[in-house]
């Protein structure tokens, strides 16, 4: 069954001028800028030459590093910006959340602000009423509906937001990345709410830095650079190659000085070092590693948890070695240098290619500083017991060991 067009990019482009303003002009004031020296202003194509069909029902994963022109296409397509060049032609009716606290008025509570924020999506009052009860009920801030979403957190901005836009029922549901902000279990329940949506054919948009997410949930991805596609097709595919863009196979000392950074940058991973224990220039399934950062403060910081996590291709999380478990948090003062070095005893992952990211956060949702793929590493299969290993689909070789008893049958008859 051929599945029917709901959106159409051809040739989109947008353009920004560096340096310019555009204000609300009086026709007195245009006649007399007429006569003053214009600033010197630089383009900035944030898209360019964009061309994308997507079908009902579909879930497009969008990646790409920051500065790509993800946030700037979601903007088009929710008609919240125009493009400069080109067009997006959508069918049915569009909810987007692009950024915490869209739609939203500060001053009022949170029942006023379901009712204000589904007229602007295009509900009806009869509507929203039926609707309120389970938008409540997802959101889980039932306790603070009457409070206003100034004092909200962050979090709970997120939650009615989503529920919100998710129970409107559009029939296109865009997500920029704001889910990251929520804590893990209400991150899990919007993916399968978004996964409800497509099959019951509505179309989801979702970017995200969450590979994790991406393969899970996206039927397509997109990876944008750039301002321009670099690849479409199968998540897998798309999200292999944005992988091996951006961090290479890099094992080894790695300055991290130009490398993408999130988090308030309070201080900031400036090298990661990853090597075997006794000096190998190679990985083999059970060798010793060592993974060494160093950490500039650009301010005080204190209690931070510092973690390094190695993940598969497809972004399974296999291992996580943090200092917290270890009873210890990192003070730092402004202008200092911490290094830190984990040391990971007989590492048996199976031959591959890996990837390596790095955190520093305190309290689990201050998040200080963070590199998705700091590096890669490969990973040889050497020893006797894990050369046979790669047909089999796990992954992760663990060291066991196994007993069989065998007893005589009695009375046993031959057929």
């Amino acid at each position: 069954m051929k599945l029917e067009l709901i959106i159409k990019i051809e040739n989109l482009g947008k353009k920004y001028m560096i340096g310019a303003k555009e204000p609300y002009y009086s026709l007195r004031d245009s006649l007399v800028n007429i006569f003053k020296k214009k600033p010197n202003k630089k383009e900035f194509w944030a898209l360019k030459n964009i061309n994308l069909e997507i079908k009902k029902g579909e879930i497009l994963g969008i990646i790409g590093p920051n500065g790509a022109g993800k946030s700037t296409l979601l903007k088009i397509i929710s008609r919240i910006t125009p493009p400069t060049t080109g067009q997006a032609s959508i069918s049915g009716r569009v909810a987007s959340l692009l950024e915490i606290g869209t739609g939203f008025h500060p001053e009022l509570t949170g029942r006023e602000n379901i009712f204000l924020s589904a007229a602007i999506l295009g509900m009806s009052r009869q509507e929203t009423k039926e609707k309120f009860d389970q938008i409540v009920e997802f959101s889980e801030i039932s306790q603070f509906l009457d409070t206003p979403v100034k004092r909200y957190s962050s979090g709970m901005y997120v939650r009615l937001a989503f529920s919100i836009a998710a129970h409107i029922d559009p029939d296109i549901l865009i997500i920029d990345e704001v889910l990251a902000v929520g804590d893990a279990n209400f991150q899990k329940k919007c993916l399968g709410k978004m996964g409800e949506a497509s099959h019951d054919g509505r179309t989801v948009l979702l970017v995200s830095h969450n590979m994790h997410s991406i393969l899970s949930l996206s039927t397509r991805c997109v990876l944008l650079s750039k301002g321009k596609v670099v690849k479409i097709g199968r998540p897998e595919d798309v999200v292999r190659v944005y992988q091996k863009d951006i961090s290479g196979d890099s094992s080894g000392k790695t300055d991290l000085v130009n490398a993408e950074h999130y988090g308030d940058q309070s201080a900031r991973f400036t090298s990661l070092d990853v090597r075997t224990k006794d000096g190998s220039p190679l990985f083999a399934t059970g060798c010793d590693m060592e993974i060494e950062v160093v950490i500039n403060a650009n301010e005080d910081i204190s209690n931070a948890d510092v973690q390094t996590i190695i993940y598969d291709e497809n972004y399974n999380r296999l291992i996580d070695a943090n200092t917290l478990t270890k009873g210890y948090v990192l003070d730092l003062k402004k202008n200092h240098q911490a290094k830190i070095v984990f040391s990971l005893d007989k590492v048996l992952l199976k031959e591959g290619t890996y990837f390596v990211g790095i955190w520093m956060g305190s309290f689990a949702n201050h998040e200080i500083d963070a590199v998705l793929y700091a590096t890669s590493f490969k990973m040889e299969a050497r020893r006797e017991d894990t050369l046979y290993a790669s047909p089999y689909p796990g992954v992760y070789v663990c060291e066991y060991k196994y007993q069989v008893q065998k007893n005589q049958i009695k009375n046993f008859n031959k057929k």
